[in-house]
């Protein structure tokens, strides 16, 4: 959730953006290969927009299986609280996951140089980095707090993370909104060229404008929302890979801030607030985990959940932005859920309770025939003997490697 209200940096129609989606996907493309960066994942690039060269491919291991782990709201400067880095590499080595999300809000104010921003970013993704394990982000609403002071936008952000050897954020697409929305395929176990799983990753924005046609948002929800223009993009995308695969290519879609579907999966409704309400909602949708904030949503609809229902190959949609949420449902056949707040310097729980939801969502994934089936569950900071003292516990930054000292 944002500290404050600042304008949006994305305008509200995106000039051009429809023009753009033909090329968004270069289905027919080789994937080029590069070196094994796990023993569970066979590397090459690929993903929506110009592949970094030599950037990883995921693939599920021989067994069928593939593991993810979300991160969320990291959200911190360059001194980073150490109990995050401590938590990530701690989840790390337990699970052995293929592929790490940091699902937006990777930094937040305070980085008062572009170095300083240098340093906050790599603090929590030198972690992937030094493991070899392939990652991405999203962004978020706070990713820029620091663009005042620093000088650093998301496109700056986007050429640091793109300097990592296992990052696989996407490019830009010429005119479509957001920064670095990415599909990333993982191939099947059985057919190396076969894409067997997707993962969509899109820019959810940061806030919503001052005014539209002279309206001001007074009472409404001032966060941002996916734009059209990236809903038809998924659409058209999910249709290309279709075509190419001969099927539908089931999918998980992370975006960091929460779609109105969440909130209408909680309650069991629109406009109902009930503890009945809720209680409907958690039986109707098997909802399992803690709701401890409101939703917060922009103040439109997006309509990518109806472009989700009408395509039905994502099979879940997975947020952050609420950071003391960990909740996940069935909502007409998609799951609809929260990895918790990851971050330690950022908000949390009120009192001593504060740091009790750190944590991390893992996604268990095995091939199924044609299809995949997903198993999902919450690995938190207060099971892996962390220390959970509500007070902040800054650390001298993680050195910098050349590649990142020089961009």
């Amino acid at each position: 959730m944002p500290d404050g209200l600042s304008m949006s940096r994305r305008s509200v129609i995106t000039a051009g953006a429809l023009g753009a989606l033909s090329a968004a996907l270069p289905l027919g493309a080789a994937h080029a290969e590069s070196a094994t960066p796990s023993d569970s994942a066979t590397v090459t690039g690929f993903a929506s927009g110009s592949p970094r060269p030599n950037a990883p491919r995921l693939r599920f291991r021989a067994d069928g299986t593939f593991k993810i782990v979300q991160f969320n709201d990291t959200q911190d400067d360059e001194q980073t609280d150490r109990r995050t880095v401590e938590l990530i590499e701690k989840v790390l080595d337990q699970e052995q996951p293929d592929f790490v999300v940091i699902n937006g809000d990777v930094i937040s104010s305070g980085c008062e140089t572009p170095l300083a921003v240098k340093q906050a970013i790599n603090n929590v993704v030198w972690p992937m980095e030094s493991r070899r394990i392939p990652w991405a982000v999203t962004y978020g609403n706070h990713d820029e707090d620091s663009l005042p002071e620093s000088g650093v936008d998301e496109a700056g952000m986007l050429r640091i993370y793109r300097s990592y050897d296992y990052n696989l954020n996407a490019d830009n697409a010429r005119g479509l909104t957001g920064t670095s929305n990415t599909i990333v395929p993982i191939s099947s176990s059985r057919k190396k060229n076969r894409d067997a799983f997707s993962l969509w990753m899109m820019d959810s924005g940061r806030y919503a404008p001052d005014a539209i046609s002279g309206q001001d948002f007074a009472g409404y929800p001032t966060w941002d929302w996916l734009r059209m223009d990236q809903v038809a993009w998924y659409r058209e995308q999910s249709q290309r890979l279709e075509r190419r695969s001969g099927r539908k290519v089931p999918g998980l879609m992370f975006i960091h801030i929460a779609l109105w579907e969440h909130r209408f999966m909680w309650w069991g409704g629109v406009d109902t607030r009930t503890e009945a309400d809720a209680a409907r909602g958690r039986a109707r949708h098997g909802i399992v985990g803690e709701r401890n904030e409101d939703e917060c949503p922009g103040p439109f609809n997006s309509g990518m959940f109806n472009a989700i229902l009408e395509r039905g190959d994502v099979k879940g949609v997975f947020v952050g932005h609420d950071h003391v949420n960990d909740y996940v449902g069935d909502y007409y056949g998609v799951k609809l859920g929260y990895a918790p707040g990851t971050g330690f310097g950022a908000y949390g729980l009120s009192g001593d309770e504060r740091n009790r939801m750190r944590g991390g969502r893992v996604f268990e994934l095995t091939e199924t025939g044609d299809d995949v089936s997903i198993a999902t569950r919450v690995v938190y900071a207060r099971d892996l003997g962390i220390d959970l003292t509500a007070d902040d516990q800054p650390m001298e930054p993680l050195p910098l490697a050349p590649a990142q000292e020089h961009i």
